[in-house]
């Protein structure tokens, strides 16, 4: 049995300390005069819809190995993505709404951004189910949803400048207050880090999974031959 390997484990325990620093940093920056304490869903919410964007990247390479060189690693690695993508939306599409409620008086508004970061959802949503539920070409489905929500991704980003939106436009992170993005940069590299931990344990569980059906094979086509 594989252990943890020290790479891995060095990560947990940053991210340990992580966890116990970074809300005390969130906690000491200064609070936005119109929002309050509301305002500090930010320092989860930038990060989390980065992670979402990230993890359909990585599903969509991992797809493109799959559909074009056959690479069952790739399509691991897609798999272990897209459940990413699926946990990290989830977060932003809760936490955006927190946050719009105080500022906007809503809890949510059709507006590009919004409806172009639900339809990213929806399709690792698809992804997922294409996997579990497609039949025997159901990773060749899901690969070309990957491929598809990779493509959304440069709109959801892009919506807020290329459309008239109640949401923030791309310039939030770089005109922040120069007291805030200590508290930012380090949610973002645990969030960060996180993600990474979790992609890891993920494809080497679908790894184990993947060995472990390739000997159960083994072990009947040996009692086959033996009978």
């Amino acid at each position: 049995m594989r252990t943890v390997g020290p790479g891995l484990l060095a990560a947990l325990v940053i991210a340990a300390i992580g966890f116990l620093t970074v809300p005390m940093l969130i906690l000491s920056a200064p609070q936005e005069p119109v929002m309050g304490l509301v305002q500090k869903i930010f320092y989860f919410h930038v990060p989390c819809s980065i992670m979402m964007f990230a993890s359909t990247f990585t599903a969509a390479g991992g797809s493109i190995a799959f559909l074009f060189k056959g690479s069952e690693r790739g399509d691991r690695l897609a798999h272990a993505a897209g459940e990413l993508g699926v946990v990290f939306g989830a977060c932003s599409l809760v936490t955006g709404p927190l946050w719009g409620r105080k500022a906007w008086g809503v809890w949510w508004q059709w507006d590009a951004r919004l409806t172009s970061a639900l339809l990213l959802f929806l399709i690792l949503n698809g992804y997922l189910l294409a996997r579990r539920y497609g039949g025997p070409g159901g990773r060749k489905l899901a690969a070309a949803l990957a491929l598809f929500a990779a493509v959304d991704v440069p709109l959801v980003y892009k919506s807020v400048d290329i459309w008239r939106t109640v949401h923030p436009q791309t310039t939030v992170v770089p005109s922040l207050d120069p007291r805030m993005r200590p508290a930012f940069w380090a949610s973002f590299a645990l969030i960060s880090l996180v993600w990474g931990i979790l992609l890891a344990v993920r494809v080497r569980l679908e790894t184990a999974r993947a060995t472990l059906a390739d000997l159960e094979l083994l072990v009947e086509d040996q009692m086959e031959m033996r009978t």
